[in-house]
C-alpha cells in the first residue's frame, strides 16, 4: 500500500484547506492532542479564510512522530468516532518540524522570527515547571536551575521559551504566547512562570517591558478525548483512505475550543472553524477541568483498581457511574458559576455519551497519567470550597485515595493488572516518603505530609482522615467496596 503523501492524498479527503507554504506560528507539542485539535481548528480556519498560518511543530524529544510527518509531507490523518461509525480526514497545515531536545536553537530562532506571530504550546501540566506545593516557577527544578544559571542555553520548556522571547525582543515584533493544555487560567499561568523565569535569570529591563507590553498571554479551554494510536488505527485509516499513514490520531467526534480574543499579531479565523470567543473563559474551563477532567481522574483510578481496561469499561460499572455522578452534583458543580446559557443538563449528558464511546479505547492508564500534577487543577480549590462550608468531600478525597493505590500502593496490595502502565513523575518521590510507613492510613497521611497538594488543603484534618481511611478501605475490602462507602456518605450529606 501506498504511503500517505501529498500527491497519494485521495481527493477530497483533506480537512479543511491546506496551510500555504510559509509559516505564521509555532507549535511546541506535537503530539496527539494538538494534531487532533488546534491543528484542525486552523485548516478548517484557513478553508473559511486564507493567511499565512502555516505552522513550525517542535516535539519535546521523540523524533518518531516527526520522522514520520517529513516522510508524508507534513500529513497524517484524523480517524473520528462516532455514533455513525468511523470516518477518516487528512490535515495539512504543518510546513515545518523538529525536535525542541535535539534542536534547541531553532526552535528559539522559530520564536524570535517575526514571521511567526503565535507560539501555542502543548506540554501538559508537567512542562510548565510549577511547583506542585505553590503554582509558582519551581526553582528547585534541575532544568529551571540550570537555566536560571545560563539562560542562553536553556533546557527547560519554560527557559527555552523565555529565550526565544528574550531574543524577539530586540526586533520588538509582538507574538501571542497560547497556552492549549488543562491547566486552570492557563494564560495567566503562563505568563506568570515566564515573567517569573526572566526576573530570576537577571532578564534585561527591555526584555521584561517587551514581554510585559508586547507578548499576549490569552486564556483557553480545550476539549477532545484525543486518545493514543495503536495498530488499530493505522488498519482503519489505511481501509477508509488506502494509504499507509505512519502516525494517524484517534479521536471522538466532540470538539470544543473556548478562547479570550487576546492576540497581539492576529491570529487564523478560528472562530469561523467553530471555536468560541468569549470573556467568560475561566467559567469554561472550570466547568472542564471539573466536570470533564476531575470526573475523568475519578472515572480512571476506579477503574484502574477495578482492573478495567478502558474508560468505557470502567464507566460501564454501576459503581463507577454512581460515584462520579454523586461527585460531580454534590462536590463539583456547587464550585462553579456556570457560563451565561450553559445547558447544564444536556452537557451531561455529553460527557456520559463521550465516557461510554468504546469504539475509541481510551485507556485507563493513560487518563490517570500525570496525576500528581493533573490533580492540582482538579482537586483542591472544591475540596477547600466544601471543607470551609463544613462538609467532607468524600468523593474527591475517593479520587486521591484512588490515586495513591494506583501509582503509589501501600505493601501487600495490587491495584491491579494496568496500574503498572500509568507513567507518574513522582513515583519515585512517592516511594521514598512512604517507605516505613506501618499500615495503609499511615501510608496515605506520609504522601499528603510531603507536600504532594498545597499546604492549605493538607492542613485540614478531615480531609487527609477521610483519604486515609479511604486508602484503607480499598486496600482492605476493594475498590467496589470503597466507592460505594464514600457515595453513600456523599448522599447522606456527612458534615464536619
Amino acid at each position: 500500500m501506498r504511503r500517505l503523501t501529498r500527491p497519494t492524498t485521495p481527493d477530497g479527503a483533506v480537512i479543511g484547506a491546506s496551510a500555504s507554504p510559509g509559516t505564521g506560528m509555532v507549535h511546541l507539542g506535537l503530539g496527539n492532542f494538538h494534531r487532533a485539535h488546534a491543528a484542525v481548528y486552523t485548516a478548517q480556519a484557513l478553508a473559511a479564510e486564507t493567511g499565512d498560518w502555516g505552522i513550525y511543530g517542535f516535539a519535546n524529544r521523540s523524533p518518531e512522530v516527526v520522522a514520520a510527518m517529513r516522510a508524508q509531507d507534513g500529513r497524517y490523518a484524523v480517524l473520528e468516532y462516532s455514533d455513525h461509525g468511523r470516518r477518516a480526514g487528512v490535515v495539512d497545515v504543518h510546513r515545518a518540524l523538529g525536535v525542541l531536545a535535539d534542536e534547541p536553537d531553532s526552535f528559539v530562532a522559530a520564536v524570535a522570527d517575526p514571521r511567526h506571530r503565535i507560539l501555542t504550546l502543548t506540554v501538559s501540566e508537567v512542562g510548565y515547571c510549577r511547583s506542585p506545593r505553590t503554582g509558582a516557577l519551581d526553582v528547585n527544578l534541575d532544568e529551571v536551575r540550570h537555566d536560571i544559571a545560563d539562560p542562553t542555553h536553556p533546557r527547560s520548556t519554560i527557559g527555552l521559551i523565555a529565550r526565544g522571547l528574550a531574543v524577539r525582543a530586540a526586533g520588538g515584533a509582538p507574538i501571542t504566547v497560547l497556552s492549549c493544555d488543562n491547566l486552570q487560567s492557563n494564560g495567566h499561568a503562563t505568563r506568570a512562570v515566564v515573567t517569573e523565569f526572566l526576573h530570576a535569570s537577571s532578564a534585561s529591563e527591555d526584555v521584561l517591558a517587551f514581554v510585559a507590553d508586547h507578548v499576549s498571554f490569552p486564556n483557553s479551554m480545550v476539549d477532545r478525548i484525543v486518545p493514543a494510536t495503536t495498530d488499530e488505527t493505522r488498519t482503519a485509516v489505511a481501509e477508509l483512505l488506502g494509504v499507509d499513514d505512519r502516525c494517524p490520531v484517534p479521536a471522538e467526534d466532540f470538539t470544543m475550543w473556548v478562547l479570550e480574543d487576546a492576540f497581539t499579531a492576529g491570529r487564523p479565523a478560528w472562530e469561523r472553524a467553530g471555536a468560541v470567543l468569549s470573556d467568560e473563559v475561566h467559567a469554561y474551563e472550570l466547568v472542564k477541568l471539573r466536570l470533564l477532567n476531575g470526573s475523568h481522574s475519578l472515572i480512571a483510578y476506579l477503574g484502574l483498581l477495578d482492573g478495567r481496561a478502558t474508560i468505557a469499561e470502567a464507566w460501564a460499572q454501576d459503581f463507577v457511574k454512581d460515584a462520579v455522578r454523586a461527585c460531580i452534583a454534590a462536590d463539583y458543580l456547587p464550585t462553579i458559576t456556570l457560563p451565561r446559557g450553559f445547558d447544564t443538563d444536556s452537557y451531561l449528558e455529553s460527557l456520559s455519551h463521550r465516557w461510554a464511546n468504546a469504539e475509541l479505547g481510551h485507556r485507563t492508564s493513560q487518563v490517570g497519567t500525570d496525576g500528581s500534577v493533573k490533580l492540582l487543577q482538579r482537586i483542591p480549590e472544591p475540596a477547600l470550597s466544601a471543607l470551609r462550608a463544613g462538609r467532607v468531600p468524600h468523593l474527591l478525597a475517593l479520587t486521591v485515595a484512588g490515586w495513591i493505590c494506583t501509582v503509589a500502593p501501600p505493601p501487600g496490595f495490587d491495584p491491579g493488572p494496568y496500574a503498572g502502565e500509568v507513567r507518574e513523575p513522582a513515583r519515585h518521590r512517592l516511594a521514598a516518603v512512604t517507605r516505613g510507613a506501618t499500615g495503609p492510613r499511615e501510608h496515605a497521611l506520609a504522601v499528603l505530609d510531603n507536600g504532594f497538594l498545597p499546604d492549605d488543603l493538607t492542613a485540614q484534618p478531615a480531609f487527609g482522615e477521610r483519604v486515609a481511611e479511604l486508602v484503607a478501605t480499598i486496600t482492605r475490602s476493594g475498590i467496589t467496596a470503597a466507592a460505594r462507602e464514600a457515595t453513600a456518605a456523599t448522599e447522606d450529606r456527612t458534615t464536619l
